[in-house]
């Protein structure tokens, strides 16, 4: 195969959506996943499904990084799902790193080199933040943060960095919405049972990216040669979880009243809750200057529409 686009983390919400996006386009997509059979399964719409994990060093996955039209490499445990221990710290850190030191030591070995390689990273990079107040907007030169989320993004980044010959974008997304997964997943329970409300204080800031946004950043990174380095995948106008609270409420009929305290987040993830409880106040400044045209920018608005759709 040559041109094709190589995936990893395919089986996520947001890498099967661009497996579906790719495929409806005619790209010939090569989905690396832990489990082949399973990604077949589920994502349907690419030509090749092949054994991949991020502790693979070698293997058949290696041939299809040769000739790539573009590489997009999402795959990372997820860091919030369960309580946080050394062993799940370790795991979240080591999915992330290696599995990017790997892609990477492809990428180097390649006759013919990908021509992008798109690589994950997060907002968690400027580290976290208590109150929305806390920092003015940061844009993609703002500092890097000292706490674990920022330790991993950092890392994550630096092994990215290392990519000789080939066009790289650094994806530092933020809370992507989606009702069927993430954390908009995790409230709708509660707000449909009345018992919703916001988590923490209230105080810090949600960044957050409609779904089809996010797909869409990725895709147009894909297609536009002169972008490159780090992108904040956020819409323009991040919000309190305050309001987030009280918007989705509103959008569902339902009341926000009930907070979930810090404490009772720390309980369920243990070091994890201080990160779920905090937050960032980051702006998509690369994207405003390439002249990026947002679905949605307005909350409520982007909920209506995940809700009502089912995505």
């Amino acid at each position: 195969m040559q041109g094709q686009v190589v995936i990893t983390g395919a089986t996520g919400v947001i890498g099967a959506e661009i497996v579906a996006k790719l495929a409806a386009r005619g790209e010939a997509v090569v989905v690396l996943a832990r489990s082949p059979e399973s990604a077949e399964r589920n994502v349907p719409g690419a030509r090749k499904y092949v054994r991949w994990d991020s502790d693979m060093q070698d293997g058949e996955w290696r041939e299809y990084i040769d000739g790539a039209k573009a590489v997009i490499h999402l795959a990372g445990k997820p860091l919030l799902e369960t309580r946080w221990t050394p062993e799940h710290k370790k795991e979240c850190y080591d999915s992330r790193i290696l599995g990017t030191r790997h892609i990477v030591d492809a990428i180097a070995h390649a006759a013919v080199k990908p021509g992008v390689l798109i690589s994950a990273s997060a907002v968690g990079y400027y580290g976290s933040f208590d109150r929305c107040d806390d920092t003015p907007g940061i844009t993609e030169s703002g500092k890097q943060g000292r706490d674990f989320l920022a330790e991993i993004c950092v890392d994550w980044e630096r092994e990215a960095l290392k990519a000789e010959g080939v066009r790289l974008v650094l994806l530092r997304t933020g809370i992507v919405l989606s009702s069927k997964g993430g954390m908009l997943e995790k409230l709708l329970g509660p707000f449909n049972m009345f018992v919703g409300g916001p988590v923490g204080s209230g105080n810090q800031c949600i960044s957050w990216i409609h779904l089809d946004d996010e797909i869409d950043v990725i895709l147009a990174a894909l297609d536009h040669d002169g972008w490159h380095g780090p992108i904040n995948l956020v819409s323009p106008r991040p919000v309190s979880m305050r309001e987030f609270a009280d918007t989705l409420g509103s959008v569902l009929g339902r009341p926000a009243l009930l907070a979930v305290p810090k404490l009772a987040v720390k309980l369920l993830l243990g070091e994890g809750g201080e990160y779920a409880a905090s937050g960032q106040k980051v702006v998509p400044a690369f994207l405003q200057e390439k002249g990026y045209a947002f679905h949605f920018t307005d909350l409520s608005v982007a909920l209506k529409d995940l809700i009502d759709t089912g995505r």
